[in-house]
């Protein structure tokens, strides 16, 4: 016996009656606006090529590190479900066995964001109306496995059907970005703009950072080998991703911490980190050189900056030997925004010509640290609730901590900051319920008329990340 998966219309709407009332009123304000996208991890190559994904699983459970990282922690092991090993040893390769074993063990996604994206996808996408189990799987793999044969079903099809108006994927400054040429000049209407990573080439502890460095004076024809140099190739590396869409810039580093040295100062520790590993101190100076670095030539080139910082990356050395990196082993840290940041802020942070959005994985610093810094310094957004806390609960909390010291216009919207091109539209659905909820909630305490909320949630959903990311421009 099969029960039916349809997602109802009021999921994620306040119990309360007139709060839920109100919710459905202002989301019907933004339930059908565009989709802006302006930070993820797609695959430019979907959008250029144009190809049919292969199957469900390839297009479900193998790239998505939040499906994996689950499955992983019960004991499945990766290459059980189709995870590319680093050295090419055999991992399992039949989709149907792979959607076989994902759907024996839906029940670990149980309250998880997962859960709700992955039953969007089957629902909305696919039109499955009945629950993921051991014995609907081979049903449910053979309907996404017809659909996906079909043109309708590829990448730029998809785009515009999902309403997306804008989506950016993030390359690394040694990216040629030969798929984001062939979008532009293939005629297509969909946009689809790069992000400027710079990680390879700035962090020191980043592996290959050496040889990054010298291919980075290849492809630019500067002189990597000095401080100058290399400054110079990095400037022209962004006028390169700016000339084919690119409006923001990408640094996940490990901590906000941020130095101003003097030039001679860091071309010695630039020269240090060209010679060998630096000691784990001179690696933090050096990251932290390069963001204040990196806003200064946000304030020269316009690109707006974005911060991630306070994830403690491949966690789990066997994964990352067997796997390589992004495969769910990321574990979030504390992190230090106040005195972290105050030498970027003492040099920019008054500048309009900057804007630098900032995220966290350490939600005890909202209230504390975020909040007030977006709330005073003119270059500072704040961005939504990002990673493990892309979910109803995160969203609630970041609302209810950051608002009343930051208010509305000092964050940055929405973004999905994704892989799984399909959990798009089920990640922007979530977050325009959860935040017409919100706004419910104070039109029903009388802190907000409604007409007011009504806007505020069309700003949270779409005017407040065009601006905040210059897609106007």
């Amino acid at each position: 016996m099969t029960s039916p998966a349809l997602l109802s219309d009021d999921r994620l709407f306040p119990p309360d009656p007139t709060e839920r009332a109100i919710a459905r009123r202002l989301y019907a304000h933004v339930r059908a606006l565009p989709i802006v996208s302006p930070h993820g991890h797609t695959d430019p190559a979907w959008f250029a090529e144009n190809e049919a994904f292969p199957d469900p699983a390839a297009l479900l459970i193998v790239p998505d590190h939040y499906v994996f990282r689950m499955l992983y922690s019960q004991g499945i092991p990766l290459e059980s479900l189709g995870v590319p090993r680093r050295d090419g040893k055999p991992v399992e390769r039949d989709g149907r066995k792979i959607w076989r074993l994902f759907a024996e063990h839906w029940h670990l996604f149980r309250g998880t964001p997962s859960r709700m994206w992955l039953t969007h996808a089957l629902s909305e996408t696919f039109g499955v109306r009945e629950r993921l189990t051991a014995g609907s799987a081979d049903r449910i793999y053979d309907r996404i496995d017809g659909c996906l044969r079909q043109p309708e079903f590829r990448p730029r099809a998809l785009f515009e059907r999902f309403n997306i108006e804008v989506l950016a994927t993030t390359e690394s400054p040694l990216d040629p970005l030969v798929h984001h040429r062939k979008i532009r000049s293939s005629g297509w209407s969909g946009r689809v703009i790069t992000a400027f990573r710079p990680d390879p080439v700035v962090d020191p502890d980043y592996e290959g950072f050496r040889a990054n460095v010298a291919a980075l004076g290849e492809i630019t024809r500067e002189n990597t080998a000095t401080w100058s140099g290399y400054l110079k190739a990095l400037a022209n590396r962004r006028q390169y991703f700016a000339s084919l869409g690119a409006t923001s810039t990408d640094h996940g580093h490990p901590t906000a911490a941020t130095f101003d040295h003097s030039p001679g100062e860091c071309e010695a520790l630039f020269q240090r980190a060209l010679e060998g590993p630096l000691a784990p101190e001179d690696a933090e100076r050096f990251r932290g050189q390069m963001l204040l670095e990196m806003a200064r030539m946000s304030v020269d080139d316009g690109l707006v900056m974005q911060l991630h910082p306070g994830a403690c990356r491949d966690h789990n050395p066997e994964i990352f030997r067997d796997f390589g990196k992004d495969k769910g082993a990321d574990i979030p840290t504390r992190t230090d925004y106040v005195r972290g940041l105050k030498p970027l802020l003492d040099r920019f942070g008054n500048d309009r010509r900057l804007t630098l959005i900032l995220f966290t994985l350490d939600e005890s610093t909202y209230a504390r640290e975020l909040a007030p810094l977006a709330g005073h310094y003119p270059a500072l957004k704040l961005g939504p609730a990002w990673w493990f806390f892309d979910s109803p609960e995160g969203m609630r909390r970041y609302r209810e901590t950051v608002t009343e010291t930051a208010g509305f216009s000092n964050t940055a919207g929405f973004n999905d900051d994704t892989r799984a091109f399909l959990s798009i539209p089920a990640r922007h659905d979530v977050a325009r319920r959860v935040d017409c909820g919100f706004l419910a909630k104070w039109v029903a305490d009388h802190r907000l008329d409604e007409d007011e909320a009504a806007e505020l949630a069309v700003d949270l959903a779409y005017n407040l990340a065009r601006r905040a990311y210059k897609l106007d421009d």
